[in-house]
């Protein structure tokens, strides 16, 4: 059974680097896509308002955070492409120094 999750994080306030942000994302580097599906992430989407960022994710029963951190750290191509992206982004108020996309809490389901 597949989970969702959503994650924020803030942009810069500065429209040429938010025009930037979005010209990156229109078409990622393969190899970034390539790390995520081979995670368990199985969709992903980002939406922006103003300077907030917000990330879907559904993911199967083998993606885990901490296996998706373990390897991204070592593979260089993701982290220059995290290095390019924090050139735009700057963590939210409650983040803890080297966090960057935070987890939300859902408080809402639609009754089925």
């Amino acid at each position: 059974m597949n989970r969702r999750y959503c994650l924020a994080l803030d942009l810069k306030d500065d429209p040429k680097l938010i025009a930037e942000y979005k010209k990156y994302h229109e078409k990622i580097w393969p190899e970034i896509t390539d790390s995520i599906k081979q995670s368990g992430i199985e969709d992903l989407e980002i939406y922006l308002l103003g300077t907030r960022l917000f990330m879907i994710m559904e993911v199967n029963d083998r993606s885990s955070f901490e296996d998706k951190g373990a390897a991204d750290r070592t593979n260089p191509k993701v982290q220059e492409w995290e290095r390019l992206m924090w050139r735009f982004q700057q963590p939210l108020p409650q983040a803890k120094p080297g966090e960057k996309w935070l987890l939300m809490e859902r408080i809402f389901t639609l009754e089925k």
